[in-house]
């Protein structure tokens, strides 16, 4: 145990983030640099060091929380790293992304606040960075087998540094001009900054791994041509597929799915634009969607300057605290949260009513539960200018309109956040090589991450479908683990957290 008495005497204290004036104004992280290390040691020594943590089945990966958590109460900064990096093979990803289900099984949040254990992570790895600590890890000898590792998020990362590792050549095909898939592209850079992928790229190739961007399997090279080429392939292409919207007016100018919408933000970043060719500013946005990415699209649209940002959500607001009844201990509670976007949302309408600080109104958040979108209207060249909107209800297991609650509000800009339903069908992918899809549209595999292509394996969301990113290198490894043993022959000492039929631990 770290601090005999750490749960008892140390208050949950977090991250401290930048003031919204400040933040808005450019595209840096949130958070205050270097605001964790001065307290870290402290919140690490709350860790229980209990008989069973629960942490550990909370977190698909298995990290070892409660070792490098008392490494980090110690200060032993080099240990903490190596535990860290034991089940992890990019912990700076998941310690800035990843919503910690780790946390919703700590023990100690049973009747208190848990512990921090996402905070204690991204500060190891922080540090470790740092002081140089982060090292290619060549491999001692080749197997002189190859893999091809198709997309370049997260799984397909983890899973070509795990068999490069393992000795075999692999290659990682990526079809955008940059490696990193929905990181580089999809999560804003104030989310994460591009920097931390560039450094880790940059690990992967001293170690060996090959990388070959704005290459699209299917329509620049033939699935089955790629097969013959490589003794295997991993398919971690994403469940890119996005739900639409299919009401009136949808074909209107300035409607847009959010991955249509936040890659081009993230150019701008990168350098390939001085404007995004869509921008939200000066504009009345309106984001459909609750989740993450929504969140992403309302912190975009301030920091282009919007006039104003609305977030939608067909579902009824979530409660606050833990039901022990509905949604019990140690599950993955779906609870209402404030993201750092829908704090700079109340802030800046506060600003711009001229209220002071005080606690929000209804609706000042700018995000509105229980309402479905029933048409959009534009004006004679063709632009959406308003929504058009009714508040549902629940009858008898089915969301149902409210009479006479239709109502509109102003849209200049629409996001459709609203999710991804399966694996690209359009580029060939799927029909060349010739792998099966299960009924909710991803690849089918078996136990051991295998299609019904021999050789063929898949990982990530391609085969689980819309997951998280703790989720996407839990299965990269793993799969690595079983491309390995079919390589060899043999069994193969690669980590494999979590298997292809496991789910959250949710309800």
């Amino acid at each position: 145990m770290a601090d005999p008495k750490g749960f008892l005497n140390t208050d949950r204290e977090v991250a401290e983030t930048r003031p919204v004036e400040e933040r808005v104004k450019d595209w840096n992280e949130v958070y205050v640099p270097g605001s964790l290390l001065p307290i870290i040691s402290k919140q690490a020594g709350r860790c229980m060091d209990c008989g069973i943590p629960f942490c550990h089945n909370g977190c698909p990966l298995g990290n070892l929380i409660p070792e490098w958590n008392d490494y980090a109460y110690r200060g032993d900064w080099e240990a903490a790293s190596e535990r860290l990096h034991a089940t992890n093979n990019f912990p700076e990803f998941t310690g800035r992304l990843c919503p910690a289900p780790c946390e919703s099984a700590c023990v100690l949040g049973i009747n208190q606040p848990p512990v921090t254990i996402k905070n204690v992570e991204v500060s190891i790895i922080d540090k470790a960075w740092e002081t140089g600590g982060v090292t290619p890890q060549p491999p001692e000898r080749l197997s002189g087998k190859t893999v091809a590792v198709i997309g370049s998020g997260p799984s397909g990362l983890a899973a070509a540094q795990q068999l490069t590792r393992a000795g075999h050549t692999v290659a990682v095909y990526e079809r955008a001009d940059r490696i990193g898939g929905l990181l580089r592209y999809g999560i804003p850079e104030f989310k994460m900054e591009k920097r931390h992928i560039n450094r880790r790229i940059e690990q992967m190739r001293a170690e060996g791994t090959k990388f070959r961007t704005g290459v699209e399997i299917g329509r620049d090279i033939d699935a089955q041509k790629l097969r013959k080429r490589y003794d295997a392939v991993v398919i971690a292409a994403g469940a890119t597929t996005a739900r639409d919207l299919p009401v009136p007016g949808r074909e209107l100018n300035g409607v847009h799915q959010a991955m249509e919408y936040l890659p081009l933000s993230n150019k701008v970043q990168e350098g390939d634009f001085v404007t995004p060719p869509i921008t939200a500013e000066g504009k009345h946005v309106v984001v459909i969607g609750g989740g993450d990415t929504g969140a992403d699209c309302v912190g975009t649209a301030h920091r282009q300057g919007a006039a104003s940002v609305t977030q939608l959500e067909i579902m009824p607001k979530p409660g606050e605290e833990r039901d022990p009844a509905r949604q019990p201990w140690p599950t993955f509670p779906m609870l209402y949260k404030v993201t750092s976007a829908h704090e700079e949302t109340i802030e800046l309408n506060r600003a711009r009513s001229g209220q002071g600080p005080s606690s929000p109104k209804a609706g000042e958040e700018g995000r509105f539960y229980s309402v479905n979108t029933t048409h959009f209207e534009g004006d004679e060249d063709g632009n959406v200018q308003w929504l058009h909107l009714v508040e549902v209800e629940m009858v008898d297991g089915k969301l149902e309109p409210k009479p006479g609650t239709e109502r509109k509000i102003p849209a200049q800009l629409v996001t459709l956040a609203m999710g991804f339903t399966g694996v690209d069908r359009e580029n060939g992918l799927v029909e060349q090589f010739g792998v099966e899809l299960d009924a909710r549209g991803n690849i089918a595999r078996d136990g051991d991450y295998a299609t019904n292509v021999p050789g063929v394996y898949v990982a990530g969301d391609a085969g689980r479908g819309q997951s998280l990113i703790v989720w996407a290198i839990a299965e990269g490894r793993s799969a690595a683990k079983a491309v390995d043993r079919y390589l060899t022959g043999e069994s193969s000492t690669l980590h494999a957290p979590v298997r292809p039929t496991d789910r959250a631990l949710t309800v």
